[in-house]
């Protein structure tokens, strides 16, 4: 090989490392995010610089053994917000998100006042004699829920986080381990 035709093999591989980094990179990388951070859901934490478990929940803490009660923090009949993460990738870059409109709250925690409505009280008393077998007598959540005088109610939230602003050490390990295999293709190639 002379001087020219090493050149050439030089700016090929340079090209492809910057499609790699520019448009592949950010495809790979948002894959790997959504997929670390649906894991972390299946899990019942956030890892980020070490794995932190989520506070239990009241249903979970209720010892119940009903299919309600068995669900992880997060998960309670279905995997909506945990099947809800997305990804753009961009030039370099890549964003990843949830439209989830409850996302926030969940993923920071905070406090929310919702509004008692008429039909609120109706869907309490219905859940009330489902959970109770029609036993109007029994105290249940839902009934004390429907009998409320108050026109707010005060939820407290606690923090679950599961997606930060950026990738904690285990998230960039993996994006960096995929990033340098990518590379050694390229390099390597003949």
């Amino acid at each position: 090989m002379d001087i020219q035709e090493f050149n050439r093999y030089i700016l090929q591989k340079k090209k492809q490392l910057e499609v790699l980094m520019r448009s592949k990179m950010p495809v790979f990388a948002g894959n790997i995010a959504k997929r670390h951070i649906e894991e972390d859901f299946r899990k019942g934490g956030f890892t980020y610089n070490g794995f932190h478990r989520w506070k239990k929940t009241k249903r979970q803490q209720s010892g119940g053994s009903n299919a309600n009660a068995q669900y992880g923090p997060l998960l309670s009949g279905g995997p909506i917000l945990a099947g809800s993460i997305q990804y753009v990738p961009g030039d370099g870059i890549v964003t990843v998100f949830t439209r989830v409109p409850y996302a926030g709250i969940h993923n920071w925690g905070g406090t929310l006042h919702p509004t008692v409505t008429l039909k609120m009280r109706k869907f309490a008393w219905a859940q009330h004699y489902r959970e109770s077998g029609g036993d109007k007598k029994k105290d249940t959540f839902w009934k004390r829920l429907a009998l409320t005088k108050k026109s707010k109610l005060t939820i407290n939230i606690p923090q679950r986080q599961f997606i930060s602003k950026e990738p904690g050490a285990e998230l960039a390990k993996k994006i960096n381990d995929k990033k340098n295999e990518e590379i050694r293709k390229i390099i390597y190639a003949p």
